[in-house]
């Protein structure tokens, strides 16, 4: 359940969405909806671009603040990559029956 105001229906634009890599060690990430799982290998974000995959290792969140839709992670980068909508259903599938 979302407590926060939801800026994407209720008629303004989209939240800007970015992403900044520092020497593989270090990631912000602007434009995040929820963080759906994450562990020390992998993260899965909602964006406002659609679904983003993190892999790595040794990875953990530095910071959280699902207001401004900013987070930050630390660790080695291996991987970020998007999921399509239409593949995000598959995803949300499979990421469900791993975390149950």
């Amino acid at each position: 359940m979302n407590y926060e105001p939801n800026l994407y229906q209720s008629g303004r634009t989209q939240q800007e969405h970015q992403v900044k890599v520092v020497n593989r060690r270090e990631l912000e990430i602007t434009g995040v909806k929820d963080v759906d799982s994450f562990d020390n290998e992998e993260f899965l974000l909602q964006t406002s671009m659609g679904y983003l995959v993190v892999r790595g290792e040794n990875l953990h969140m530095k910071n959280l603040d699902v207001g401004e839709g900013l987070v930050s992670i630390k660790g080695r980068v291996y991987e970020l990559s998007y999921i399509d909508d239409h593949q995000g259903e598959k995803a949300k599938g499979f990421f469900s029956k791993l975390f149950k």
